[in-house]
């Protein structure tokens, strides 16, 4: 599993049948105090994310198989949920209430 963050969306016209109604994410990957690290993924959201929210990814085949109930099934990097906080030893250092979504004031 891993943090990230919401970057946009993937519009995709033509893809396989287990995308089908799925929503698809950009997600950069962060570390636990909300600093970019490793390489941006495209995710299946089953947390209706949005662009800005900090996400909890599952990022391995067999887990996000499972999810979808199908053994042959072409995934791997699945949204599980939206992060309303992240606590370190040295106190909260993300907190959905308090960080600004993109296009907020």
């Amino acid at each position: 599993m891993f943090l990230g963050e919401v970057l946009g969306t993937v519009v995709s016209p033509v893809q396989i049948p287990i995308l089908n109604g799925q929503k698809l994410l950009i997600v950069r990957t962060l570390t636990p105090d909300g600093r970019r690290t490793g390489k941006t993924r495209i995710a299946i959201d089953k947390a209706q994310a949005g662009v800005g929210d900090r996400v909890l990814c599952l990022d391995e085949g067999s887990g996000a198989r499972g999810i979808f109930k199908d053994p042959e099934g072409a995934v791997k990097t699945v949204v599980l949920g939206v992060v309303d906080y992240v606590e370190l030893e040295r106190g909260r250092v993300y907190d959905h209430r308090t960080t600004k979504r993109e296009g907020q004031a």
